[in-house]
Formats: structure tokens, C-alpha cells, sequence
């Protein structure tokens, strides 16, 4: 006895069979088209979907080796509003960069002149100049370093003639950078070397979660922070609950129950906390 098939009788013999056959036939043929058809349709939504979504540059044409793209999330610490949507920007960019033109006049009373250079890594999509301005804006601010009285600044064009360069650069080159000075800072943080202060592309876009202030404010901290390393601040610890952070407190791994702030002189008179160990 033939054992029964799980998929119905056998069909009889023949190239058609009976025309009971013939008919479920034809009728699975027009299944099988029309599932064949859906899945084409679909297929094809998929690629227009996927061809939407496709860099192309300003001449029609895809970059030819576009840099990973990391979409960064900001905190909204405090209630406060003004941080910018989400942002996306490079992890990596050329490893070149390219300075900012001209030089800015001296600021500052007295003391010895430190000159400094500004230069933007290739691939991040910020402007060198614009940084620059942003640079010069807080360094040349009487709350900055210059309200000692005992230093001046001015930036220049010329490596030659800085004592040192303000970078910015991508996560995956700042870190590079850094740990040629024996600094880890795992593609998050900026750095100071001797002669190179070294901003982080995504701090200087996004700031860091649950700040408390807005992204300008963050910006200037992280460039007196830095700068402040190189005229040889160390770091410093958070007061009390409540009060200022000191500008060399490293405010990017947290305020300690501090309120942001972005100034070493505050009222006309230097601001600290005690140095850090």
C-alpha cells in the first residue's frame, strides 16, 4: 500500500492530467505570478527608498569615500532649551587641517605675549575663520585670562610665529593626537599637549549631556579649560552645591553639584576651586 502524501493524491499520468487538474493548475500559475508581481513591487519600493537616502555631493555624485557619519544626542540638563537638535558629523575627517588667515590685535594690559595659531581638520565642515572668530571672541573677553593683567594674546597666521595652535578636530583625530602625548581621552573628551590644545568635533557641536547651559556657554569652558593648561592651570575641584564650577574643573565628566560656568574671573577676581591631586 502506497503510503499517503502529506501534499494530496498522486496526479495521474499524462502532460495535463484530468481537467480538474488543468484548472487548479492554471489557478496556482496565477498565484504564483501575482505573489512574484507583489514581491517586485516591493523589491522596487525598497531600492527607490534606499536611492532617497544616498549622499550625493554638490556636483550629483556620490562621495567616493564618504567618512563615518556619528549621530550624536544632546541632554536638556536643567530644563534649559537652548541646546541644537541632534547633530550628525564626521568620526573621522582628513587628518590635515587648514588655519584661519590674519591675525587679531593684542589683548591684555601687561605681561608676556602668547601667540596662538587656530587650524580646522579637513572634513569636519566647520569654517576655519568661523572658529577662529569664536576663538578670538573668548580669549580677547575681559572674564578670560587676560584679566589677570599679567598676560596678553594675539592670534597669527604664521606657525612659525605661535607659541602654540588651537585644533579642531574630528573624535577619531583628536584621540590619535592626544595619545601621541600619552592621553586617552576615548574619542570623547579634548585635550592639551605642550604647544597644541586639542578641541573634540563632537563636544564643540554637542556639549555633553545634562550641562545645564546653553552650547555657547559650554564652548567657551572648553577653550579657557584647555588654553588654561597651556598658561599651566591644573585642574581644579567644585566648591560646594550650588556654586560656580571653576573653569578648570573638568566639567565635562560632570558639574559634582556645581552650576556651569565658562569664565576663570568672575566679578574682576580670579575664580577656583582647590586643585585637584
Amino acid at each position: 500500500m502506497t503510503p499517503s502524501s502529506p501534499y494530496g493524491p498522486p496526479r495521474p499520468p499524462g502532460p495535463f492530467g484530468r481537467s480538474a487538474y488543468r484548472a487548479r493548475d492554471v489557478r496556482s500559475a496565477v498565484v504564483r505570478m501575482r505573489r512574484r508581481r507583489r514581491r517586485s513591487m516591493l523589491l522596487g519600493l525598497l531600492l527607490l527608498a534606499v536611492a532617497a537616502g544616498v549622499t550625493v555631493t554638490r556636483d550629483g555624485e556620490p562621495p567616493a569615500e564618504a567618512p563615518p557619519v556619528t549621530h550624536g544626542r544632546m541632554g536638556h540638563g536643567g530644563g534649559v532649551g537652548a541646546h541644537p537638535a541632534p547633530t550628525s558629523y564626521p568620526s573621522v575627517g582628513a587628518g590635515r587641517f587648514t588655519a584661519a588667515d590674519g591675525e587679531t590685535a593684542l589683548h591684555g594690559e601687561d605681561g608676556p605675549l602668547r601667540r596662538y595659531r587656530v587650524a580646522v581638520e579637513r572634513g569636519t565642515g566647520q569654517d576655519a575663520d568661523a572658529f577662529a572668530a569664536t576663538v578670538d571672541g573668548v580669549l580677547a573677553d575681559p572674564r578670560s585670562w587676560i584679566a589677570s593683567g599679567e598676560l596678553r594674546v594675539q592670534r597669527v597666521a604664521d606657525a612659525g610665529a605661535a607659541d602654540f595652535t588651537i585644533y579642531l578636530a574630528t573624535p577619531v583625530t583628536s584621540e590619535r593626537m592626544c595619545a601621541e602625548g600619552g592621553l586617552t581621552t576615548e574619542r570623547y573628551t579634548s585635550c592639551r599637549l605642550p604647544g597644541q590644545v586639542i578641541i573634540n568635533l563632537a563636544r564643540w557641536l554637542e556639549a555633553v549631556p545634562d550641562y545645564g547651559a546653553p552650547l555657547e556657554t559650554y564652548r567657551t569652558y572648553v577653550i579657557n579649560h584647555e588654553v588654561g593648561h597651556e598658561f599651566g592651570e591644573e585642574h581644579e575641584a567644585c566648591p560646594g552645591p550650588g556654586e560656580p564650577a571653576p573653569v578648570m574643573q573638568q566639567q565635562t565628566y560632570g558639574l559634582e553639584g556645581c552650576v556651569a560656568n565658562a569664565w576663570p574671573y568672575l566679578d574682576g577676581r580670579r575664580y577656583a576651586g582647590d586643585i585637584v591631586p
